[in-house]
């Protein structure tokens, strides 16, 4: 039997203070992953909390703002800081999944084409089978060359370049049924 681990990527109070911090999306994403890590933790699987940390400002230790939001209230099973766009890069998870016998991840956090999309392709190469749930991501509007991208536009193309390549992007409902 294949063990699974949740990867919440960034959920952190840093984002709150972020320039490109909105406030739009956020209510669905709270339910979305506070069903996705609950459902998780009823069938015993761990949940792994990732930080994103940087030397300076509102990502920096010393913010007092690298810690889980607050209606995230669950004991993750480890907690790792990084400080690249993905969660395996100098920090350690490779190797406490592979001691906890993980080949299985599932996807969540903040910013979905960022940090869990990375994380998402790095897992994938690292031989990991990965659940992508983008609706417990969430992303803000990103313009580039004068073209803005909304928030559904950034999570179809995230979806699009992940699928039947690096993930599998499913639902909460979907992913937690496929975990029972």
């Amino acid at each position: 039997m294949t063990r699974s681990a949740v990867l919440n990527v960034d959920s952190q109070c840093s984002f709150f203070h972020s320039p490109s911090w909105q406030d739009t999306d956020f209510p669905a994403f709270q339910q979305a992953i506070s069903a996705l890590i609950a459902g998780a933790q009823a069938r015993q699987i761990p949940v792994v909390d990732i930080f994103h940390v940087e030397e300076e400002g509102v990502f920096s230790s010393t913010s007092g703002h690298v810690r889980p939001m607050p209606f995230l209230t669950h004991a993750p099973a480890a907690r790792f800081e990084k400080q690249v766009h993905n969660a395996f890069t100098g920090t350690g998870l490779d190797r406490w999944l592979r001691l906890h016998d993980c080949q299985h991840l599932v996807i969540c956090g903040i910013r979905t084409e960022q940090c869990c999309e990375t994380t998402a392709r790095v897992a994938s190469d690292l031989g990991y089978r990965v659940t992508f749930v983008t609706e417990a991501t969430l992303t803000f509007p990103m313009t580039h060359k004068g073209i803005t991208l909304d928030v559904d536009a950034l999570r179809h193309r995230t979806e699009t370049v992940l699928a039947g390549r690096f993930a599998t992007p499913l639902t909460v409902a979907e992913c937690l049924e496929s975990l029972t």
